[in-house]
């Protein structure tokens, strides 16, 4: 016995729900794994362990000298920005000069023309052209400025005498910025971290990786784990620690020097420039079904 026709079906003009979905038509959604998230031990630019790490008061954690390096890198793109600047401001002081030059060059030739205007030019009555190359007898004399805009005529019909627009240089500025947090960032801001690394006899055998603690509760630290750093002294804790105990005594308990909770960093884990991370944990993507898309001319397989 055939099927029934409603069942099909594939010759229609459109694209049915069933077969949108097979597709894969819609906003597709996927968790980030575990792979495409930071480690909290990891260098923001470099995205390997740290060494030396240096933290920003925003608590974004880069090694020293990765850092370093890139602050570096954006003041001399800083002072090149500014002499480019400089530049084009030198530029067109010197233009509006010559303009200016010009301006009151034109000005002369007009008031000299005007004031000798009665002056015949022409010995010969049927001389019907001058030097210039104008034509009858409204022709004038052709000034410098003419001479000038005649020269540097431009055309658009042609590639070599097209006009090209030219190129704004702003002023930049002159402050660098974290290149996480896109904050202002300067170096004396920037304050060395201390991590307590766990050197009990059960963690050296199991993995030569190193395994950081919280030196106040003992709890091993994780990506799933909220941390805090002391930007007077440096020393890491869990932010259940620095909000139990630091916030109410106001002292370091490792080192006992005095705090206050202004000094308590929240330190941010688990982001990079290619993937999300704290609430942003989910890839979206949305695909299309029409020119160019590639599935326009593609049919869902049918059941058999």
């Amino acid at each position: 016995m055939p099927q029934r026709h409603s069942k099909n079906n594939n010759d229609l003009a459109f694209f049915t729900y069933d077969e949108k979905r097979k597709l894969g038509y819609g906003t597709q959604k996927e968790r980030l794994g575990k792979d495409s998230i930071k480690p909290f031990d990891a260098c923001s630019l470099c995205l390997k362990p740290f060494i030396d790490p240096m933290c920003c008061q925003k608590g974004h954690i880069f090694c020293k000298e990765c850092i370093l390096e890139c602050l570096l890198v954006q003041k001399k793109d800083i002072q090149r920005k500014l002499a480019a600047h400089a530049a084009q401001q030198k530029q067109e002081k010197e233009e509006e000069e010559e303009r200016l030059m010009l301006q009151r060059a034109r000005e002369l030739d007009a008031f000299d023309q005007q004031n000798h205007g009665a002056v015949p030019q022409y010995n010969d009555k049927n001389h019907d052209r001058d030097k210039n190359g104008f034509h009858g007898a409204n022709s004038v004399k052709a000034t410098s400025y003419e001479e000038e805009a005649l020269r540097t005529m431009k055309a658009f019909w042609l590639p070599s005498a097209t006009p090209e627009a030219p190129v704004k240089v702003e002023a930049p500025s002159s402050s660098t910025i974290c290149p996480e947090g896109k904050e202002k960032l300067k170096l004396k801001s920037l304050f060395p971290v201390y991590f307590t690394e766990d050197t009990s006899d059960q963690k050296k055998p199991k993995s030569l990786d190193k395994t950081f603690i919280c030196p106040s509760c003992k709890v091993t630290l994780t990506n799933t784990t909220a941390l805090v750093a002391l930007n007077s002294c440096g020393h890491v804790f869990c932010k259940k620690c620095g909000d139990k105990f630091m916030a109410v005594d106001k002292v370091c308990l490792v080192c006992d020097k005095p705090c206050k909770e202004r000094h308590l960093v929240n330190l941010e884990k688990g982001g990079t420039g290619f993937a999300g991370h704290g609430d942003h944990l989910q890839a979206t993507d949305f695909k299309h079904l029409g020119s160019g898309s590639g599935l326009g001319l593609v049919r869902p397989a049918m059941k058999t």
